[in-house]
């Protein structure tokens, strides 16, 4: 399998839900804090603490542009200098690559 941190984002017509087994395989590709929920629709998510607003802000700013880059959106929480992301392919209402391609991408900044 190709490195995801080195793979596009899908468009719309190209996305595929995925399965339970296919989000297991590819969350082992990922960091540490990333979880799957299973709402559903099944996410993946990701929870930061930084020194202070600042880092947290400027961590948010560095995954807002490789989403606009990217187009593909996560949903951001900021409480102070903690930043919750949650990762789904609204489009089909679950995960696709595109949501590991994205949160390999975020692993990358940090």
């Amino acid at each position: 399998m190709e490195d995801l941190i080195n793979q596009k984002i899908l468009s719309h017509d190209e996305m595929k839900l995925f399965d339970a087994g296919q989000v297991d395989d590819h969350m082992q590709e990922l960091s540490d804090k990333w979880e799957s929920l299973e709402n559903p629709p099944v996410m993946i998510r990701a929870r930061y603490k930084f020194s202070d607003f600042v880092k947290a802000m400027e961590f948010v700013n560095k995954v807002a542009v490789i989403a606009e880059k990217e187009g593909h959106h996560p949903d951001i929480v900021i409480h102070y200098n903690k930043v919750e992301i949650t990762l789904w392919s609204h489009h089909i209402n679950g995960l696709s690559l595109n949501d590991f391609i994205f949160a390999s991408k975020i692993d990358n900044i940090l």
